[in-house]
């Protein structure tokens, strides 16, 4: 990702943090915990913004993370929020295999992905794509990220 910490297609909700921004799903999924938006929702700015500087990378500071969200919402909502399972080998630090939801949603879109476009993604970029393209999900952010990404 470059120097800011959103991509371009959520400039419809960073400025205020309504919604949990792509950088701490990043995070959520790294930590195994599964955050509600009526969880975010009852954090303040300031908390928002912490869970979106706060590093999430290596050992120590992914269980800094993890205990620091779950006090958050204890504190919010006097219940700690579910936990996911950590992926031990998650799909967007794979760059040698484009997921087959990501190759089918950008076929939707007219654009078949190659490989090295794969490869040339960071890992919260490929996550973005990951998220975007699965049917779950109000994917209607996937084509404004194909094309932030240069992949368009």
């Amino acid at each position: 990702m470059t120097t800011t910490k959103f991509f371009q297609f959520e400039a419809d909700f960073v400025n205020t943090l309504r919604c949990i921004p792509m950088v701490v799903r990043y995070k959520l999924d790294t930590c195994g915990i599964k955050l509600k938006l009526s969880h975010w929702n009852h954090f303040n700015l300031a908390e928002r913004e912490a869970l979106v500087d706060l590093p999430c990378a290596t050992a120590n500071e992914i269980k800094t993370y993890r205990e620091f969200l779950q006090e958050l919402v204890v504190k919010q909502t006097g219940a700690p929020a579910s936990e996911l399972p950590i992926e031990e080998n998650p799909a967007w630090m794979d760059n040698k295999n484009i997921p087959s939801e990501v190759l089918e949603k950008a076929k939707e879109v007219g654009v078949d992905m190659a490989i090295e476009q794969w490869e040339s993604l960071s890992p919260v970029q490929r996550f973005a794509l990951i998220k975007l393209s699965r049917p779950s999900h109000e994917n209607h952010n996937f084509l404004p990220a194909m094309k932030e990404f240069k992949l368009i």
